[in-house]
């Protein structure tokens, strides 16, 4: 990947941590993209001397920066709700190909895919859609509602996008936006149980504080 190709990585990166009111760290976009927090604080400082963050407490996208993550990321959920609606693909099989797609999406052909798709509004896990004008609705993750609340499922944190594995497994188990979504019972170790269409899933802490259901 050459140099401009790790600086849409980045913002992209810096962008969804805000996504989920995180404080953007070094060590935090170390874990998401899954490099050493070496090669983080090299990489942010050229961001930094070339206009794209600010580094303070926190890591923070500059107008310039913020207009290069908004393209990359609207491109890649425009191109997994291509890949879904479209193309017809199961959405657990659609994040690693628009990592391919929004490197190489056009202005021409990104206005073709809004046409196509007519006026999307987030992604098919949930996630918006820069540019789209939505306003997500209040959310709060799973691992804060209380045994026997249900409330439906607004969105699948981009983090859990990165795992193959975890999406298989929600989309297999049920876990799609709008599903309506009971807690059964967690537990203080961290285990949650839920009810989706009265089936029971377990899932752990790390799910359940980034699966998000309405408030």
């Amino acid at each position: 990947m050459d140099e401009y190709g790790r600086y849409r990585e980045y913002a992209e990166a810096i962008w969804e941590i805000e996504e989920l009111k995180i404080p953007v760290i070094q060590a935090r976009i170390a874990d998401w993209l899954g490099v050493s927090r070496a090669s983080v604080n090299e990489m942010v400082h050229r961001m930094k001397d070339d206009g794209l963050v600010t580094i303070e407490d926190e890591i923070q996208l500059t107008e310039e920066g913020r207009h290069l993550a908004a393209v990359i990321v609207r491109r890649h959920r425009l191109a997994e709700r291509f890949l879904t609606d479209i193309l017809k693909l199961p959405w657990d099989k659609v994040h690693a190909e628009a990592e391919i797609w929004e490197t190489t999406i056009s202005d021409q052909v990104e206005e073709a895919m809004w046409n196509a798709l007519e006026d999307p509004k987030t992604c098919p896990h949930g996630n918006p859609i820069p540019g789209a004008g939505y306003r997500p609705p209040k959310m709060k993750p799973i691992s804060s509602m209380e045994p026997g609340e249900t409330r439906p499922l607004e969105r699948i944190s981009e983090e859990l996008e990165l795992d193959d594995e975890m999406l298989g497994f929600l989309y297999s188990n049920g876990f799609h936006p709008k599903a309506d979504i009971e807690l059964v019972s967690k537990d203080p170790s961290g285990a949650f149980t839920v009810s989706i269409a009265g089936n029971r899933v377990g899932v752990g802490e790390f799910a359940a504080d980034r699966l998000f259901v309405a408030a």
